[in-house]
C-alpha cells in the first residue's frame, strides 16, 4: 500500500520553524543593515539546510518551508496583478492574540503574471532537492474571505463578490505557471472552510458584509474554476486549516457542515485535514469522499507543542477513520505548518524535527 505519487503515506503541510541565522538576517535587513542580495544569501543557504533535513527524516517531499514569507498568504496575495498589502487598524484575532495589522486590497484587474517571485522560489528548491518538491499557495477562496469591506476598488469592481470570475482566472494562470516551472505537487492552503464550520466565525463573516449562507457554493465555484484545466500528471491538493499562529487558533467545529461539498464536489486530488483535537469534531464526515483516487491526509500530529504523540494513540486513531474510508485512501503528515507566520509556533526546532520523523515512522509501520 505504498505511495509513489503524491500525497504521500507521509506528508508535510508546508512551513517550518525558522532558523536562528535567518532570524537574524531578516532583522538586520529591517534595520537597513544588509542588502537584499544578503538576505537572499541566507535564505538560499537556510532552505538547502532544511531540504536536506526534510530528506534526512526519510521523507520523499520536501518544501522549503516558506523561509521567504513572513505570512503564509499575503506575501502571495500582495504580488499578484491587482492586489495590494496595507496596514489596518487591527490584526487577525486568534485565541488571545492578535496578529499583525496588516491585510490585503483589490486595486485593480486581479491577475499571475510571470513575474510573481514565488515562481523563483519554486525553481530553487526544486533545483535543490533529490524528493519531491511541494509548493504551497494560500487558496483563491481565502482571499475573498480576508477582503475587509470597501477593501475593492469600485473602478475594477463592484464588490467582493465581482472578482470570482478574475480570480478563478488568476489562479488559472498560476496552475500553469507553477506546472511550466516544472511544479508537479501544487498545494491551496485554505483557512475559509475551517470557518465555514465555525457558527462564531460566520458571524463575524455576516458583520463583515459577506453573504455566509452563500459562501459554500461562491468557493466551490471559484476552486472548481481555478482548477480547470489542469495537467494530468499534476497533483493539486488543499489543506484546511483553524488558524495557526504562535501556537493558537481561531476556528472551532467539525467538518460536517461543508464535508459534501469539500470532499466530494471540489476537484482536489487531495485534502490535509486537521484533526490534532477535539476542534476538528470527529471522522464521520469523511464518509463523504467519494471512492477511488482521493485522498485525505489525516494531520494526526500537532505542531501547536512539541510534545511528541504516541504512536500508539496515532495508530488507534487511524484505524477509526477507516470505518469511514478505506485505509488506502488515507496517509498521515501533521496537522499544519510549524510556522504559518516567520514568528512560529512554541515549540523547538529538535521537537519539529522528531514530529516529522515521527510521521514517517508510522507511515512505514501502517502502510507498509
Amino acid at each position: 500500500m505504498t505511495r509513489n505519487k503524491p500525497p504521500f503515506r507521509a506528508d508535510v503541510v508546508g512551513s517550518l520553524l525558522r532558523t536562528v541565522p535567518l532570524k537574524e538576517a531578516r532583522a538586520k535587513r529591517e534595520k537597513g543593515e544588509i542588502s537584499a542580495a544578503q538576505l537572499q544569501e541566507v535564505e538560499d543557504c537556510e532552505i538547502e539546510k532544511i531540504i536536506r533535513k526534510q530528506e534526512e527524516v526519510g521523507l520523499k517531499v520536501a518544501t522549503d518551508g516558506e523561509f521567504r514569507r513572513s505570512w503564509w498568504h499575503f506575501d502571495f496575495y500582495g504580488l499578484l496583478d491587482g492586489m495590494e498589502r496595507y496596514t489596518l487598524d487591527h490584526g487577525i484575532q486568534f485565541h488571545g492574540i492578535q496578529s499583525r495589522m496588516e491585510s490585503i486590497r483589490v486595486t485593480g484587474k486581479l491577475g499571475f503574471s510571470a513575474s510573481h517571485p514565488m515562481l523563483e522560489h519554486f525553481k530553487f528548491l526544486k533545483a535543490h532537492t533529490r524528493v519531491t518538491s511541494k509548493m504551497c499557495i494560500p487558496s483563491p477562496a481565502t482571499l475573498h474571505f480576508r477582503l475587509e469591506p470597501r477593501s475593492v476598488d469600485a473602478r475594477f469592481y463592484a464588490d467582493r463578490d465581482a472578482i470570482f470570475d478574475d480570480l478563478a482566472k488568476t489562479y488559472r494562470q498560476a496552475v500553469r505557471a507553477f506546472y511550466d516551472a516544472g511544479c508537479r505537487y501544487l498545494q491551496f492552503d485554505d483557512t475559509a472552510w475551517a470557518y465555514l464550520c465555525s457558527q462564531a466565525e460566520l458571524k463575524k463573516a455576516r458583520e463583515r458584509g459577506l453573504n455566509a449562507d452563500r459562501l459554500q457554493q461562491d468557493y466551490a465555484r471559484v476552486v472548481n474554476g481555478a482548477l480547470e484545466g489542469k495537467p494530468a500528471d499534476m497533483t493539486i491538493t488543499t489543506h484546511v486549516c483553524r488558524g495557526n499562529f504562535r501556537s493558537t487558533w481561531i476556528s472551532e467545529g467539525g467538518y460536517e457542515p461543508v464535508a459534501e461539498t469539500l470532499l466530494g464536489r471540489l476537484n482536489y486530488d487531495g485534502y490535509f485535514l486537521e484533526y490534532d483535537s477535539a476542534r476538528a469534531g470527529g471522522f464521520e464526515p469523511l464518509r463523504f469522499l467519494p471512492k477511488g483516487n482521493k485522498i485525505v491526509v489525516l494531520g494526526l500530529i500537532t505542531t501547536k507543542s512539541g510534545t511528541l504523540e504516541r504512536k500508539d494513540d496515532i495508530k488507534r486513531r487511524i484505524e477509526e477513520a477507516t470505518k469511514y474510508v478505506a485505509l488506502d485512501q488515507l496517509c498521515l503528515s501533521p496537522q499544519c505548518g510549524f510556522a504559518s507566520t516567520e514568528e512560529g509556533n512554541i515549540l523547538a526546532e529538535g521537537e519539529q524535527w522528531a514530529k516529522l520523523r515521527m510521521v514517517v515512522e508510522l507511515a512505514d509501520e501502517v502502510w507498509r
